[in-house]
């Protein structure tokens, strides 16, 4: 149990399922109601809306702190269900973790030569499996010493997921250099689609163009007054016979 009734204990954070932490009990309406109250008489006090005070206010009371937004932690660092967290996402080395590093770090690779980390995989792989061997062959006989047995595959392991973790940002890289190579892929061919069908618009429509259309009979009405005059009558009467004569050569006589 821990010394503060308030505190959860460490089994309680890292339980499966873990019960609501104890200042839920400081939301009571009365509290809310204070708060909230305090933060009208600090936006007064700014000459500021309320909704452009900062997420939190000075001069809140010890009974009122837990109503306010958590702080950022001062060390980076802070704890959720038992697991520690930091602001820093980075991954920790072997030798924080007081592990035995088994394959070489960044700085001890020489001579300009990079580190061939598949080649390391696969040898610690192959003496996982060696390793494990061992063990079957130490618990049939002697199982009391199998803890140091236990010990070396328990560094492999971690050897082996350190590795792959380092593999981490390349991975994130190249996911990302796919995702763009697709979206561009699709854009240049969604450009090409397009292009090809305007040229194919600029084509039916310059074909349309070359095409020779009749002209119509330039005939000037100046009908007045219901009357035509001698040459409109006489050019209406020319048309009219030809309109026959085409006519009968289509039908016949009738």
């Amino acid at each position: 149990m821990a010394d503060n009734p308030e505190e959860p204990s460490q089994n309680a954070l890292a339980s499966t399922f873990p019960n609501p932490p104890p200042f839920w009990r400081d939301f009571t309406s009365e509290n809310v109601a204070r708060i909230e109250e305090l933060r009208k008489a600090q936006a007064e006090k700014d000459g500021i809306a309320v909704k452009d005070l900062p997420a939190r206010i000075p001069d809140v009371p010890e009974s009122l702190m837990n109503l306010q937004p958590p702080a950022e932690p001062p060390a980076g660092t802070w704890k959720v269900l038992g697991g520690n967290y930091t602001l820093d996402d980075k991954l920790p080395s072997l030798e924080e973790g007081e592990i035995k590093r088994l394959v070489p770090a960044h700085s001890e690779e020489k001579d300009g030569k990079h580190l061939d980390r598949a080649f390391e995989l696969k040898k610690m792989a192959k003496s996982l499996l060696l390793n494990f061997l061992e063990l079957v062959a130490v618990m049939a006989t002697v199982p009391d010493d199998a803890a140091a047995k236990i010990e070396d595959l328990r560094t492999l392991f971690i050897n082996f997921h350190h590795v792959l973790n380092e593999y981490r940002p390349h991975q994130a890289r190249e996911s990302a250099i796919a995702l763009m190579q697709s979206n561009l892929d699709r854009t240049r061919a969604e450009t090409a689609a397009i292009r090809a069908q305007v040229d194919k618009a600029k084509r039916v429509l310059e074909g349309l163009g070359s095409l020779d259309t009749p002209k119509a009979p330039e005939i000037v009405s100046s009908v007045v007054d219901g009357e035509l005059t001698s040459k409109e009558a006489e050019t209406f009467a020319r048309g009219g016979d030809d309109d026959e004569e085409k006519f009968r050569g289509a039908f016949g006589e009738y």
